[in-house]
């Protein structure tokens, strides 16, 4: 019986875990061709940096941008369960793999980073390392993930609180960064750079 239930779980989950490692691998072999570095333009690995203002941020493991990308783990879901309601949720994750790598892709061109750069607040902005990526993209999972596990008012009331929480540590969060980059508000912009740190 046992042997029987092993058969099944690996027919069921190895093909989403094989297609995690083509994603992953895929994704971090077209960024390095891009001209992303694999740990930033330091070489040092590091698992968390903290302060957004810092050139280190977006190079080590997280940061707090990934509380962002585990919100889009959380909306990918909701998402995808309303317009793929049918779909397993094995392969409805699969496409939210696949839409977030895209993102990440995308977001480390050279368009979105000059956009970012003039038009938000991450004016030293150089693209993601590759670890950094590739922990966006496990940050997304596991909001997803999570968003399956949990009754739906709670992923909501995660979402607010993670938007919430962002907003008033580091006056950033998915929300913002969205308006910012698709119609900038002066208003905002102000707010958040009353943070940043003095230049000496």
């Amino acid at each position: 019986m046992m042997g029987k239930l092993d058969t099944v779980s690996l027919k069921r989950y190895g093909g989403i875990i094989a297609a995690f490692i083509v994603v992953f691998a895929v994704t971090g072999s077209i960024e390095l061709g891009m001209g992303r570095s694999l740990l930033g333009p330091d070489g040092r690995f590091g698992w968390w940096e903290g302060n957004i203002w810092n050139s280190e941020n977006s190079q080590r493991f997280a940061d707090p941008y990934s509380f962002s990308h585990m919100v889009h783990g959380i909306v990918l879901y909701a998402l995808l369960r309303l317009a793929l309601p049918r779909v397993p949720v094995r392969l409805r994750l699969l496409m939210a793999l696949v839409v977030e790598a895209s993102w990440e892709m995308f977001e480390n061109s050279p368009i979105i980073i000059d956009r970012y750069r003039a038009v938000t607040i991450s004016l030293g902005y150089v693209g993601d390392s590759v670890l950094n990526s590739m922990s966006d993209i496990l940050m997304m999972t596991i909001g997803f993930l999570f968003a399956f596990h949990v009754k739906p008012w709670i992923a909501v009331a995660t979402v607010i609180m993670l938007e919430v929480g962002c907003a008033l540590w580091v006056r950033d969060n998915l929300t913002l960064n969205i308006i910012m980059l698709i119609h900038p508000v002066d208003a905002i912009r102000h707010w958040q750079m009353a943070a940043a740190p003095a230049m000496h």
